[in-house]
């Protein structure tokens, strides 16, 4: 099926009310919530309301039922598909064009909320399908390989009993549930890691700390302990069954919708760094001109055009892959690639950005340094930059991660 790059006028109310929450709520907070780090931001509140009433309404966009994209389950041959995943997509690129930290703390846009939509069964979408819902996969061990979880879940009776700790929880001192990856049976390896949906009040929960960072520092980042945690059993997305010879690949196509929605994250970043870059540029008489080669241009002018293409890349790439989702296709590679290019394009561009401007863009009078730091972790959360490259590589070659480490 061909992709129609025109973004279709059904998001246009969604992309007007991000970008306006971009433009006049979160850019004229973005540094005092840097600054005042865990200071909770009040004026989410009114994101809070908002997003309350869209998501009894069933609006798109509203928690995991939002990002499902179920419009694409039954559909005349040819049809084509532009729903929760393209929309969650649009609402992440135009808030992290106003503060990607603020973005993610917002009511309902948890990452948790696109693994429930990625592999809750029909039932319980009806349930979870609109909580605000944290993430919790990284432990003390392990970084990026997530087949190296330790956290259990143990049945007992229609119960599971959760132990564990997770570290890098975002969201995860504000978020109302958290999707909790721990494994069923340690003895049958990563086929066993299912995920599971915990209230973050819930006896046994505990959140132990809150992280400081170097950048998204409007964010909660916490660690969360599990002990003795009893939840019910139908709190398990998905099937509770164990397939060895399936492996974890229910729990790891997450990942096909959560990356996706990271690299947008720093598209966002990435253009809100260009537009800032561009005035600067032009205020100093430095023109861009894109009718003449790079070599008979200012080399700030020649630097700024290389960006913005790798920025057109990015974006490309991140549409591709949540088009992909709602139309059901599968999208593994293309979820992969979009978070290793805007990753990787965030840091360059944002950095770089610091550096054309000088001293200018060092100082905190613009948000260009913010942003440097910002970027950072986009190129490293859902899976690092080698991680991507490395899943990209085994889809291209055809290898098993046995095959290819």
């Amino acid at each position: 099926m061909a992709i129609n790059l025109e973004l279709p006028k059904k998001f246009s109310a969604n992309i007007d009310q991000a970008r306006q929450a971009a433009h006049e709520i979160f850019r004229p907070i973005s540094r005092k919530y840097d600054l005042a780090e865990h200071e909770y931001p009040v004026e989410l509140d009114t994101l809070a309301a908002l997003y309350d009433g869209l998501a009894a309404a069933g609006a798109a966009g509203a928690g995991a039922a939002g990002g499902r994209g179920d419009e694409a389950k039954e559909r005349p041959a040819g049809t084509v598909v532009n729903g929760g995943n393209m929309s969650s997509i649009l609402n992440s690129m135009e808030a992290s064009y106003g503060d990607v930290g603020l973005m993610l703390s917002m009511p309902y846009q948890g990452l948790g909320n696109a693994a429930i939509a990625a592999v809750a069964t029909d039932e319980q979408l009806e349930s979870f399908g609109k909580v605000w819902a944290a993430m919790a996969i990284t432990e003390p061990g392990f970084g990026s390989d997530s087949a190296a979880v330790t956290a259990t879940a143990t049945r007992d009776g229609d119960e599971y009993v959760l132990n564990g700790e997770k570290i890098f929880v975002t969201a995860g001192s504000r978020a109302t549930h958290i999707v909790v990856w721990a494994s069923v049976d340690r003895s049958l390896g990563r086929a066993a890691i299912k995920s599971f949906v915990v209230p973050r009040e819930h006896p046994g929960v505990t959140v132990v700390r809150l992280e400081e960072k170097l950048g998204i520092r409007a964010s909660d980042t916490a660690v969360i302990r599990f002990e003795d945690c009893r939840i019910p059993a139908a709190n398990l997305l998905g099937s509770p069954e164990v397939d060895v010879q399936k492996g974890f690949g229910g729990v790891m196509q997450t990942f096909d919708n959560t990356r996706p929605m990271v690299a947008a994250m720093a598209v966002g970043v990435a253009r809100a760094s260009l537009e800032t870059l561009r005035t600067i540029l032009e205020e100093n008489g430095i023109e861009i001109d894109y009718d003449r080669p790079a070599i008979d241009q200012h080399a700030a002018a020649a630097e700024f055009i290389r960006l913005e293409s790798d920025f057109e890349a990015s974006y490309l790439l991140t549409m591709r892959a949540g088009w992909m989702a709602d139309n059901k296709e599968p999208n593994s590679l293309e979820a992969s690639m979009s978070k290793a290019k805007a990753g990787r394009t965030v840091t360059d561009v944002t950095n770089k950005a610091v550096e054309l401007a000088s001293t200018y863009g060092y100082s905190e009078r613009t948000l260009l340094e913010k942003w440097a730091r910002d970027s950072k972790i986009l190129d490293i959360f859902e899976g690092t930059q080698q991680i991507q490259q490395l899943i990209i590589a085994r889809r291209v070659l055809d290898k098993s991660s046995a095959e290819l480490r």
